[in-house]
């Protein structure tokens, strides 16, 4: 009699465990690396090289200082720079009409004035560069018109009479500032006053400095005061500099 054909052996499914085995333990997780506060994080620390030169430059901004203080006092002590003086030396509105109409209150004005600049240093001379000139009458500081004065040079110990001539036409204005001015105008009460605003630089044994901003004031007198000794006039500069 003919054996029997031997059945296949199964064969184990992937991933089949035997439950008679063991458990194998799971690896552990390698530990991390601590975090450190930001307090105690490692710092970069600085070059000598980036140290020295930072060292250097103080050090020359230091004597290039002290050499600007050396120079300024020794240009004080032998030219004994002094600032320029301006005086308003007269004034005159040659018209001065004010005009009602239905459509409102016109100014006509016509004014000339002349301001006086004087040196009066021995070894300096002053250049001016061009001049705005704006001219306003009372306290509400109405328009009495601008012009433009040229540059011009200023020798030592020299005296400079500038001539402004402004006018306006026909300018509206308020009515009750028209009725103001023009009383402040017949009773002679009017204050006028002139705004220049120039450039100024200063030259000495050939050399010559740039041009600084300056902003010249005169005026604030009524017509009446005008026939006395005019005032001195405000020299600022800077923005924050004022001299009588």
């Amino acid at each position: 009699m003919a054996d029997k054909p031997m059945k296949p052996a199964l064969q184990t499914p992937p991933g089949y465990r035997d439950p008679n085995l063991p458990a194998k333990s799971a690896p552990r997780p390698l530990p991390t690396k601590a975090m450190l506060p930001p307090s105690f994080q490692p710092r970069k620390r600085r070059s000598r090289h980036c140290r020295m030169c930072f060292s250097c430059l103080i050090l020359l901004i230091m004597i290039a200082i002290l050499l600007l203080m050396i120079a300024g006092g020794l240009f004080y002590l032998w030219f004994d720079p002094k600032l320029p003086v301006f005086h308003l030396q007269s004034l005159k509105l040659s018209a001065f009409n004010i005009t009602k109409k239905p459509d409102g209150t016109f100014l006509s004005t016509k004014m000339v004035a002349r301001i006086e600049v004087r040196n009066p240093n021995e070894k300096i001379i002053y250049h001016f560069g061009e001049s705005n000139v704006e001219t306003t009458a009372g306290d509400d500081e109405v328009s009495l018109g601008s012009t433009t004065l040229p540059e011009f040079t200023q020798g030592q110990q020299n005296t400079t009479s500038l001539k402004i001539e402004t006018s306006v036409n026909n300018e509206l204005i308020e009515d009750g500032i028209g009725s103001k001015i023009l009383d402040q105008f017949t009773s002679k009460k009017l204050k006028v006053n002139l705004d220049v605003k120039t450039s100024i630089g200063i030259g000495a044994e050939g050399v010559k400095t740039g041009l600084l901003g300056l902003e010249v004031l005169c005026g604030g007198v009524t017509l009446k005061e005008t026939i006395t000794e005019m005032p001195r006039c405000i020299i600022s500069t800077l923005k924050w500099i004022s001299v009588r």
